[in-house]
């Protein structure tokens, strides 16, 4: 594995770039005959979540992504990445449905937050959230959840429950933004790179930490070849679950969050 050369923050920042590629650039080069399904039928669709079902060379998947967009009006579209409880429970009826049918469910991850307007609130948010990550706990079909850009507090991880997790290098995932942290410990946004260093929530710190599987690297390399690797470990991690019954693949998932900060 590379050695860290960056620090914290400047993660942080190259996770916020504008030139980022989010969830529909995955989609868009990884998947066959992608069909987009919308709607939680409940209320109506969420534009910042992509949702939908395809081909992995020949493997039938379910595909849930977040995506920002890339003109401002295309980011205004989509709450700027920042999914409603609509989206969270779109991306929860596909993978219902992807349980039904044996799918396997990839989730692209990359988001600053949860939609914070009042709206979104009323039509319970937080409840979103919670019943993604109860549901996926003890979805009967693989997961993998891929960071591959901010991973932000519970609107990430309200699609982060995976049997295996993994993140982009310069991706970062965090119970609270480091500007936020700053001002609540030292009443001063200005130390967020500060605040970025105690965190930890970079992919190297991460994974060291046991949070995630796997890093993929980025430092000089294309988005292609970066896309080109996710997409044979994706390929390899389908392969190993579906040689493992239900039971164990629920089993290793409960274990592998019991794990996370417990004790050694």
């Amino acid at each position: 594995m590379a050695k860290k050369t960056q620090t914290a923050y400047d993660r942080v920042q190259a996770a916020r770039s504008s030139g980022r590629n989010m969830g529909g650039y995955y989609i868009n080069r990884m998947v066959d005959n992608f069909i987009e399904l919308h709607g939680d039928r409940r209320f109506g669709d969420d534009s910042a979540i992509i949702a939908g079902i395809g081909f992995i060379n020949n493997q039938p998947v379910t595909v849930i992504g977040m995506e920002r967009g890339e003109t401002i009006e295309e980011r205004m579209k989509r709450n700027f990445g920042c999914p409603t409880p609509e989206g969270y429970r779109k991306a929860l009826r596909l993978m219902k449905e992807a349980e039904k049918f044996g799918r396997p469910v990839i989730c692209f991850i990359g988001s600053s937050g949860a939609y914070c307007g009042i709206d979104a609130e009323k039509r319970g948010q937080g409840e979103a959230i919670a019943e993604n990550l109860f549901e996926m706990m003890g979805l009967k079909t693989p997961i993998i959840s891929v960071i591959v850009g901010e991973g932000g507090s519970g609107g990430a991880l309200a699609l982060g429950v995976g049997d295996t997790v993994v993140m982009l290098e310069n991706s970062v995932y965090s119970v609270i933004s480091p500007e936020g942290c700053a001002s609540i410990l030292w009443k001063d946004a200005a130390k967020a790179p500060e605040a970025a260093d105690a965190l930890r929530l970079t992919s190297y710190d991460l994974h060291s930490f046991g949070v995630i599987d796997k890093v993929i690297e980025e430092q000089n390399r294309s988005a292609e070849e970066v896309c080109s690797e996710l997409k044979k470990f994706i390929l390899s991690e389908i392969s190993r679950m579906k040689r493992i019954s239900t039971d164990e693949l629920l089993a290793a998932r409960y274990d592998k969050f019991r794990r996370i900060g417990a004790p050694a």
